[in-house]
């Protein structure tokens, strides 16, 4: 083996050693003790007691508005047969009047309703943020606590200790701090 492999390696050794064992000395208070944390953000969000009730909300409002859309067809379904069998007594003119008339509604209505399936997407991105800005003292708190300098996104680290993820500790104490953020100020 040469030195310099020897001495990657044993660098390599170092570091990890320093991670973990800094990590086990923080274990003892619950935390790790890493210049370097991280986050699995998207868990953070859903499994969050604020996540969960942003989940619960959209979800019912998405099946709401899936029976409105649901309705609406069949409306529209009603009303497109009771065209069609009109066609066969109208002049073509008045009919094709008609039918313009009908096309035009169809295409505000779809309008209309892609316009609430973008506006549940944005709410729930918006929850996000808020959630995000809200979390941001507790995070900043457990970097104190930690000694860490930075706190990493978890998909985005090649390798790391389970010790330094922080996520579920993170979620107990937002979830102590702002609960299910129903009583936080919304977004304009």
């Amino acid at each position: 083996m040469s030195l310099r492999r020897l001495t990657r390696r044993t660098a390599l050794s170092l570091c990890f050693g320093m991670v973990l064992g800094g990590a086990a000395a923080g274990q003892q208070l619950g935390l790790p003790q890493s210049a370097i944390l991280t986050i699995n953000s998207e868990r953070l969000f859903s499994d969050s007691a604020f996540g969960q009730r942003v989940a619960r909300e959209i979800e019912e409002e998405s099946t709401a508005l899936a029976a409105e859309n649901r309705r609406i067809e069949a409306e529209l379904t009603e009303e497109e047969h009771a065209l069609t069998e009109k066609r066969a007594t109208m002049d073509p003119q008045e009919f094709r009047a008609l039918a313009d008339a009908f096309d035009a509604e169809v295409a505000q209505i779809r309008q209309e309703q892609d316009g609430k399936a973008r506006a549940l997407t944005r709410r729930g991105d918006e929850a996000r943020g808020i959630f995000l800005d809200s979390a941001q003292a507790v995070l900043s708190e457990l970097m104190l606590e930690t000694g860490a300098a930075v706190i990493l996104e978890r998909s985005s680290v090649f390798l790391s200790a389970n010790a330094t993820d922080i996520t579920s500790i993170a979620i107990e104490r937002i979830d102590a701090a702002i609960g299910d953020g129903s009583e936080l100020p919304t977004q304009d």
